[in-house]
């Protein structure tokens, strides 16, 4: 845990140093220092005061917190599924977001009311509200009987997944030039839409969330026995299964409602922890945030650095990079089952 501590406060510092404006650490310290009245002898410009404090900064704090979120979002689904290659997107959180953000982008425009609002907000309460719609639609279709079935739960994800991405599909059909680029740039996702207020909101999401989850880590432990098992030893597992699926909704679904689709990080993370420190959710939960924060916040910083003055798609980013990374863990796991 300390380990990952000072790796997050290293990228941390890496991603407000470095950019267009370069700015030594000690610059960063003495700005930061600045706006909590302490004086240090290290001399800094206005502008990059300016450049740190209205564009980094929100935009690593909302990067720490996305990707604490989407980690988060992956250890309370693989324990919900009690398989670790579980992500957020299968309740279709991801999709039913995406789905209403593209749908505000493409249509938004054909309705006065509506493309009168600044899209600032409305695009993100648009990709809320559709990914909170769709979740509650397959929540309520592996509902039977008053009970959540998981199985139930997984293929009506696939299901609405697909739909999703029927709806999407259709949309970039009938999009123009502009639309089609704001859908696919929104699609591998951005934090270039970050500011103060942003960050503001996906404080009040992912924190309860990182308490609530460290709060119920015992519950969840006796839920990888089974249901069955866990309901024996005294957990009220409906209640915890509808509590799972709201806290995943609710964080998750504000994370991408700002910045857009970004994979692996809710798969790979809580994976790679679980590989390390093994399966105990009192140590899972914190280092698996922790390890999301940095991850994500590093990819911001090789998507805006990498090709600069072009900025990537951080989805893009995640993608590559997670994707052979998790192919290899996958071949090293069938490695050392061959040899058992």
């Amino acid at each position: 845990m300390p380990l990952l501590a000072m790796a997050l406060l290293g990228v941390m510092v890496a991603g407000l140093s470095v950019g267009a404006v370069a700015i030594p650490p000690s610059g960063v310290v003495a700005i930061l220092a600045g706006e909590l009245g302490v004086s240090t002898p290290w001399i800094y410009s206005e502008r990059e005061a300016l450049v740190l404090l209205q564009l980094r900064a929100p935009r690593v704090l909302a990067g720490v917190l996305t990707g604490a979120a989407l980690a988060l979002g992956g250890v309370l689904m693989q324990a919900l599924f009690r398989n670790p290659l579980a992500d957020p997107a299968l309740i279709g959180v991801s999709s039913g977001a995406a789905m209403a953000a593209s749908g505000f982008m493409v249509l938004g425009t054909t309705v006065p009311w509506l493309s009168a609002l600044p899209s600032v907000w409305t695009l993100p309460a648009a990709a809320f509200l559709g990914g909170l719609t769709v979740t509650l639609v397959v929540t309520r279709i592996a509902r039977m009987m008053g009970e959540t079935r998981v199985e139930h739960l997984l293929l009506a994800g696939i299901a609405v997944n697909a739909l999703a991405g029927a709806v999407i599909g259709l949309l970039m059909l009938i999009a123009n030039d502009a639309q089609l680029r704001e859908v696919a740039f929104w699609s591998f996702g951005s934090l270039g839409r970050a500011d103060w207020p942003v960050v503001g909101v996906l404080a009040l999401t992912a924190l309860p969330m990182l308490v609530i989850s460290l709060s119920i880590h015992a519950r969840l432990n006796a839920l990888l026995l089974g249901e069955s098992e866990a309901a024996f030893l005294g957990v009220p597992v409906e209640a915890l299964k509808r509590g799972l699926l709201a806290f995943t909704c609710i964080a998750v679904g504000a994370a991408v409602a700002f910045t857009g689709l970004i994979g692996f990080i809710g798969l790979v993370v809580p994976h790679l922890i679980r590989l390390i420190a093994g399966p105990d959710h009192r140590g899972l939960i914190p280092a698996s945030a922790l390890l999301g924060g940095a991850l994500l916040t590093l990819a911001d910083l090789f998507a805006r650095t990498a090709a600069a003055p072009v900025e990537l798609p951080i989805g893009l980013v995640t993608a590559l990079l997670g994707a052979p990374f998790f192919l290899v863990l996958l071949v090293r796991d069938r490695r050392a089952e061959a040899i058992r």
